[in-house]
């Protein structure tokens, strides 16, 4: 296993895991993506951003995940917990759905938090879909708080749950 930043090679492999993740999320009655979030447009600036990370098993992508700095107008209304200065968001984590449930969600959560650690952020900041149970249960079990619903409807009718774990006080 290893976790490493995405490239441009990359972007058709990560593209073909969201469209994988994206119809898992619909089969399961989760309409968190659609076919129009997170795109390959998405996905390439995120890679042209050097915001993007892959993790790879025996040389196959089977996951991503996206850190940054950059605040999304829609985070700016919440109360979160810091302020807003010095946080890194968490964007558009994945695991295929052939390699979910073996931990390596939980891996890129580890590698996403000693990221932000080694790199002084006060805290980390992401938002779940509210009809999503098993993403906040994951996200609350590693100390995330719970803060107020956004809404991104390009994406659903239903509110996303903004969560924030503080880091360096």
């Amino acid at each position: 296993m290893k976790i490493s930043l995405a490239n441009l090679s990359d972007l058709e492999p990560i593209s073909t895991l969201i469209k994988s993740c994206t119809a898992h999320l619909i089969e399961n009655g989760i309409f968190q993506w659609n076919n129009n979030y997170p795109s390959e447009n998405i996905l390439k600036g995120d890679i042209e951003l050097q915001q993007l990370y892959k993790i790879k098993v025996n040389q196959v992508i089977i996951g991503c995940i996206v850190l940054t700095e950059i605040e999304d107008e829609v985070y700016k209304k919440v109360k979160w917990l810091t302020k807003s200065e010095n946080n890194l968001y968490v964007h558009r984590l994945a695991i295929h759905p052939n390699f979910q449930g073996r931990g390596y969600a939980q891996k890129l959560m580890d590698f996403a938090e000693a990221y932000a650690i080694t790199n002084n952020y006060v805290s980390i900041r992401l938002d779940t879909f509210s009809k999503n149970s098993r993403n906040q249960k994951f996200y609350e079990q590693r100390s995330y708080t719970k803060l107020g619903p956004i809404f991104i409807p390009s994406q659903s009718e239903h509110p996303f749950y903004c969560y924030e774990k503080i880091l360096n006080v």
